[in-house]
């Protein structure tokens, strides 16, 4: 068995190995962790000792397949309990990331399971991430960044990069959610923000730092 804290070291160095596609600097996990350097290098040697990760100080951090698996199924749980909160229970995308942060603890393959069927199987969370199947699966949509759409390219929205809550306060206030059809109507060169129509209903301007935190495939033709 590993602690809560051990399960959240390797769910934070899989999301940023997944971010980066890269192994991880011990810095990069404190502040994704809020901590100090040392506090996660004297996390990395517990880790490292129970032969979860591959770590040698000052090459970064990568898990092994026993880590992995552990991070999978970590990562599987607080997706799955996000989308149940969403669903089921009326949550809003914002509100669920902490709530399941002390859900995907619960030590229970069975009550995991029934979740997952309950809500049929669902491959994505409510922020656009992709839900690992009970065997560590899961479906890559090769999303890209609004901010490089160009001019009268037409999109759909498949995620957000930034799961903060007042980020997607501000996405819910601007009307923009996952699904949504986006057309780039200018790029504005002085700072690189948007003009986008929604829907094809309304047009609004984003900046390029929120461009840069949605993500989106070209519309199928």
């Amino acid at each position: 068995m590993n602690s809560f804290t051990e399960e959240n070291y390797l769910k934070a160095i899989y999301t940023l190995i997944e971010l980066n596609r890269d192994a991880v600097t011990t810095n990069a996990i404190a502040e994704k962790m809020c901590t100090t350097a040392a506090s996660v290098t004297d996390m990395l040697k517990k880790l490292s000792d129970k032969k979860l990760i591959n770590y040698q100080k000052y090459q970064g951090v990568t898990l092994n397949a026993k880590g992995e698996k552990v991070a999978l199924a970590i990562v599987r749980k607080h997706r799955l309990w996000e989308m149940f909160l969403v669903e089921k229970l009326d949550f809003k995308w914002d509100e669920v990331h902490d709530i399941a942060e002390q859900l995907e603890h619960i030590n229970s393959d069975k009550l995991i399971e029934q979740i997952d069927k309950f809500l049929h199987h669902p491959k994505v969370d409510p922020h656009g991430d992709p839900i690992p199947d009970a065997k560590g699966k899961f479906q890559i949509q090769k999303s890209v960044e609004l901010s490089k759409f160009k001019k009268n390219e037409v999109c759909i929205i498949t995620g957000v990069a930034n799961h903060s809550s007042k980020f997607l306060q501000y996405l819910d206030k601007s009307g923009i959610t996952l699904g949504n059809e986006i057309r780039i109507k200018e790029l504005i060169e002085f700072d690189r923000s948007l003009q986008i129509n929604i829907n094809k209903r309304k047009t609004i301007f984003i900046s390029n730092d929120v461009a840069k935190n949605i993500l989106a495939i070209a519309k199928p033709k």
